[in-house]
C-alpha cells in the first residue's frame, strides 16, 4: 500500500519499493543508536558528554556519527554556545518529538518482552 506524500515532493511513498526514499529514513530510525539517542533527549537539552555517559558501550564517533544524521533528518537540533570551552547541547525538534512518541513504545516493548525471548532462545541473554 502507498500513501499520498504531504511535501508533494513525490506522488506516493512505498517503504517494500526498492527506491522509495522511506527506507533511508527507516533504517536512521531502527538503528538502536538512534531510538536510544532520541529517548535521551525525550526530556529536554542534553549535551554531548551527558549523552555519551547515558549510553553506555557507545564511542564518541558512532555518537558522533548518530547525531549529525539525527540532525541531518531534521530530529534533532545542535545548539552551540560562545562559552569557554564551548557548550553543545542537542535537543529534539518537533518532528523529533513525533517520532519519540512509537520510538519509546518500542523501547518499553523490548524491555518488557526480552525475558520472553531470551526464554526460548538464551543466546539472546
Amino acid at each position: 500500500m502507498s500513501r499520498t506524500c504531504l511535501t508533494g515532493q513525490h506522488d506516493e511513498h512505498d517503504v517494500y519499493g526498492e527506491r522509495c526514499p522511506c527506507r533511508l529514513l527507516l533504517d536512521l530510525l531502527a538503528n538502536k543508536w538512534s531510538a536510544l539517542v532520541i529517548g535521551l533527549l525525550e526530556h529536554g537539552p542534553v549535551r554531548f558528554g551527558a549523552l555519551r555517559d547515558g549510553l553506555p558501550g557507545i564511542s564518541s564517533k558512532m555518537l558522533t556519527r548518530t547525531l549529525r544524521r539525527l540532525e541531518s533528518a531534521a530530529l534533532i537540533t545542535r545548539t552551540v554556545y560562545p562559552d569557554v570551552p564551548p557548550r553543545v547541547e542537542y535537543e529534539l525538534t518537533e518532528l523529533g518529538v513525533s517520532v519519540s512518541v512509537p520510538l519509546a513504545q518500542l523501547r518499553a516493548w523490548a524491555e518488557d518482552n526480552i525475558d520472553h525471548i531470551t526464554a526460548v532462545n538464551p543466546s539472546w541473554a
